[in-house]
């Protein structure tokens, strides 16, 4: 279980490097968009080799397909939620980042308790993902007068929970079913295509211009790669 909190860790912790990345400076927006494209890119890898065929060799369609439904609806509300009381893209990234972030270090965790070690291409993919993630809603916060305090505690509390999702994983892959852990695969591929779609993409491409859909290629190519 120590190495489930571990790995937990080690993933999650990009989400303070980029929230630190995003609040110590000002980043040009057709930076900040080739991030958050080139983030889009690992995501979708992550989507389509690490969480859903994963799903599927673990129990089959009907499980991935329940998850990828909870997933999908369950951003999509909690993002109009958000919406309403915290207006802007970068809320949303940061709601994103907790949404996806959570099933997804689950599945990291249900990995190492099968006994399979740590999947290098998921940790590298969710490491890759977070830090545009965060850079990007950071500086998006910031320019909305959030404050810097307020920011780094929010990616804290992100951080923990998403740390404390992996040591879940291993705890849940000892009591449940494939169709469980097929189910949070499933999940999490859900709210990340909600979230691509509708916050980080959109963004990418604003702040981009035409490389964004160059860019999202190449951080798909390199996130397939590790896969």
């Amino acid at each position: 279980m120590t190495g489930a909190l571990v790995w937990g860790a080690v993933a999650a912790a990009s989400l303070v490097i980029g929230g630190l990345l995003g609040i110590a400076r000002e980043w040009p927006d057709k930076l900040v968009g080739a991030v958050l494209a080139f983030g889009a890119g690992a995501l979708i890898s992550a989507v389509s080799f690490d969480l859903f065929e994963e799903g599927l060799k673990l129990a089959g369609g009907v499980p991935v397909a329940l998850g990828l439904a909870a997933g999908a609806l369950t951003y999509f509300a909690a993002d109009r939620l958000v919406e309403q009381k915290v207006p802007g893209a970068g809320a949303a990234l940061a709601l994103g980042a907790l949404l996806d972030g959570i099933p997804e270090q689950a599945v990291l965790g249900i990995g190492l308790a099968s006994g399979e070690g740590i999947s290098i291409s998921l940790l590298a993919a969710i490491f890759v993902s977070n830090l545009p993630e965060a850079i990007g809603a950071s500086s998006d916060l910031r320019q909305a007068r959030r404050s810097p305090g307020t920011i780094m505690r929010m990616w804290g509390a992100v951080a923990v929970l998403c740390a404390l999702a992996s040591l879940a994983g291993f705890a849940v892959a000892d009591a449940t079913s494939g169709d469980v852990e097929a189910g949070i695969n499933g999940f999490a591929a859900g709210a990340l295509l909600v979230m691509l779609v509708d916050s980080m993409i959109p963004e990418a491409a604003r702040k981009a211009g035409r490389i964004a859909g160059l860019v999202t290629v190449l951080g798909f190519a390199v996130a397939a790669g590790l896969s």
